[in-house]
């Protein structure tokens, strides 16, 4: 047990898996008509414990968007979606959240909502880099 001890020891970043973090991700869902059920991927949100990492990438395909609902308020939903943004960035852009840590502003922005702007489930997975995972999920699920 004490080699194991040794092992861990300092390695809060690396823990036991390989060199990798378990990190969280969320997709950023826009549901127009929310009666509808209708939706498109607009956005991931993903949270590292470990690295004290959150951040969110979005797009937006207003034609895709328009599609489901021509009358979408498509700067509104816009400015939701920056709104995630600022609020994983931290500081001033982050409102109300600018005093919390990475992981409860992550916890805040996955809360159900009945708005246009939705969080899907949390899935979670290990990287070695997690904004480099931000890219790579945001072109796998969302672009």
């Amino acid at each position: 047990m004490a080699g194991r001890k040794a092992d861990t020891e300092g390695s809060e970043v690396t823990g036991l898996h390989n060199g990798r973090d378990v990190f969280e991700y969320a997709l950023l869902k826009v549901v127009p008509r929310v009666e509808r059920g209708e939706m498109i991927n607009a956005g991931v949100v993903v949270y590292c414990h470990a690295r004290r990492f959150v951040e969110a990438r979005t797009y937006l395909d207003e034609a895709r968007l328009l599609a489901l609902d021509p009358m979408a308020d498509v700067a509104g939903v816009r400015a939701a979606l920056g709104a995630v943004e600022g609020v994983c960035q931290g500081g001033e852009r982050a409102g109300q959240a600018a005093g919390d840590d990475a992981g409860r502003r992550f916890r805040w922005l996955m809360a159900p909502r009945s708005t246009i702007v939705q969080p899907g489930p949390v899935h979670t997975g290990l990287t070695a880099d997690p904004a480099a995972e931000v890219e790579r999920l945001l072109e796998l699920l969302v672009r």
